[in-house]
């Protein structure tokens, strides 16, 4: 049999599909049924900074009008007895989790700024999470502010967070970036141990006969691979970090890609939502019979064969492909 294991961030897999941040982590019997049916890890749907510093503000009020407000408590969050909040369920998810599996279990936070948050990420590592992903995006839409000031938000959130765990950090990014390549390379140096490329946004759209904003295509699609099938491929070989493919990952043929052009795992959700759990074993057979067929006994001996950096001239790959392709195009209109 072909070994489908994998190290991502420092993490042992018994494959490559970790079930990305959703709504399919939300319960124990969830989470059991996600690693019956193969997924080598999963992250828990995200909690949001806002979230955090809203929940830390309101106790923080209550515990001055009852006279209690120490200093520690500024630096620390003390969880107390009443009704569950976001983040005290967000604790007890990862104990449950870490009992009930055997997989790694990834916490995630929806990140915008280096504030008070950033005390939470030691929370969740105390609770037993394998590791942490942070979901940073910051749209760049502020037109005071410069390029250079949107990517410093982005490093001063990393260094915040790394002073607080000791797990595996890893960071979930977008690609909007005026010279990405240089600025995932800088990242992947801040002593993160994985890079996800890329998550998935809300994407607006709007209802001509109300007037209002709605969100639409929430779920990718396979097509939606193609973006971070070439990122991952320029970007293999070239950070100091593990690589994940995230967004249009759906089948067998989407993993095999991911893998050859340098990933060291893959984030999904989507066809798991559209197709059911039975996906990932499908996927796993899919890898396992490809492997076979092309004499491969480990991912090792193939992941990366496609990346940019094994080829001899990274410039002209890009241009070649460029050529083939639309010299072969035929406009059949």
């Amino acid at each position: 049999m072909a070994d489908l294991s994998t190290v991502f961030a420092g993490l042992q897999l018994k494959n490559p599909i970790i079930i990305g941040s959703s709504g399919l982590s939300d319960s124990a019997e969830n989470i059991i049924g996600l690693e019956k049916k193969g997924a080598a890890a999963i992250v828990l749907k995200s909690l949001f900074e806002e979230e955090i510093l809203s929940e830390m503000n309101a106790n923080l009020n209550r515990m001055n009008a009852e006279d209690f407000l120490y200093p520690e408590t500024v630096d620390y969050y003390d969880f107390y007895e009443g009704p569950e909040e976001n983040t005290v369920r967000y604790i007890r998810q990862i104990e449950m989790a870490r009992r009930s599996v055997s997989i790694p279990v990834i916490g995630s936070i929806n990140c915008l700024t280096p504030a008070h948050w950033t005390y939470f990420p030691k929370e969740i590592e105390k609770a037993g999470a394998s590791a942490l992903e942070l979901n940073i995006f910051v749209l760049p839409s502020d037109m005071q502010r410069s390029a250079e000031e949107n990517e410093k938000n982005y490093f001063d959130i990393i260094r915040e967070v790394l002073k607080q765990v000791h797990i595996p950090v890893i960071v979930k990014l977008s690609y909007y970036f005026s010279n990405l390549a240089s600025f995932l390379q800088k990242i992947s140096q801040t002593g993160i141990k994985g890079l996800v490329l890329f998550n998935r946004f809300y994407n607006p759209d709007i209802d001509i006969e109300t007037f209002e904003f709605t969100s639409n295509a929430v779920l990718s699609s396979p097509s939606d691979i193609y973006h971070s099938l070439r990122w991952i491929g320029i970007m293999a070989g070239r950070v100091n970090c593990s690589l994940a493919a995230s967004t249009g990952v759906h089948d067998g043929n989407g993993l095999i890609k991911q893998l050859l052009v340098g990933a060291d795992a893959v984030e999904i959700a989507s066809t798991v939502y559209k197709n059911g759990t039975d996906c990932i074993q499908v996927m796993l057979e899919d890898l396992e019979n490809w492997m076979n067929k092309k004499g491969f006994q480990s991912i090792d001996q193939f992941k990366g064969r496609l990346s940019q950096s094994k080829s001899l001239n990274p410039a002209a790959f890009e241009r070649v492909q460029f050529m083939k392709y639309f010299r072969g195009f035929k406009n059949e209109g």
